[in-house]
């Protein structure tokens, strides 16, 4: 089994267990922080993904870690799960696979808009409005620019893109010649 699919399997049984026993929304914030101090500190990190360490010592280090970090017991049992299963490595993908699943879990979707300039915040607020219309769900929106679209807008959500560019428009109206002078 993959690292990617181990990692897919423990965030859904954690969402499973923090939607019976915790607030999901907490498991997911003291999840990522967990993550970003292993991650944040090399030599831990080092220590924590090396094959070497026996996993009882692994266990030991996040035993001593875990007074200090005040998380709810459901973090701390992940914490102490994976570390006695040497699958630490893993904590980044189950941060990353717990959050699609809790954002799918509470109908949320992300979306990514691409501009050729900065979008006024009322356009931004439109656009977010039309895009949760058309999926039904809360839309969480990302923004970015790239002057090489030259106007116009390029909405993705998930594998989905609606392109709406000048660039594109030109795109298309070149190949309607190509296609006509042949």
């Amino acid at each position: 089994m993959t690292a990617r699919m181990s990692a897919l399997r423990y965030a859904r049984a954690l969402l499973d267990v923090a939607l019976a026993e915790a607030d999901p929304v907490t498991v997911d914030l003291q999840l990522a922080a967990a993550a970003e101090l292993f991650k944040g500190h090399a030599g831990l990190w080092k220590v924590m993904t090396n094959p070497a360490v026996p996993a009882p010592k692994k266990r030991a280090i996040v035993d001593t870690l875990l007074p200090q970090l005040e998380l709810i017991p459901v973090v701390q049992k992940t914490l102490q799960l994976l570390a006695s299963r040497d699958r630490i490595a893993l904590l980044p993908d189950i941060c990353e696979a717990y959050r699609d699943r809790l954002m799918d879990h509470q109908k949320v979707v992300r979306a990514s808009v691409t501009s050729a300039a900065p979008l006024p915040a009322d356009r931004v607020k439109k656009l977010e409005q039309e895009l949760a219309g058309i999926t039904g769900r809360k839309v969480v929106m990302t923004s970015a620019i790239d002057p090489s679209i030259l106007g116009g807008v390029v909405t993705r959500i998930g594998s989905t893109v609606w392109d709406g560019s000048v660039k594109r428009q030109l795109e298309k109206i070149r190949e309607k010649l190509v296609a006509s002078s042949q």
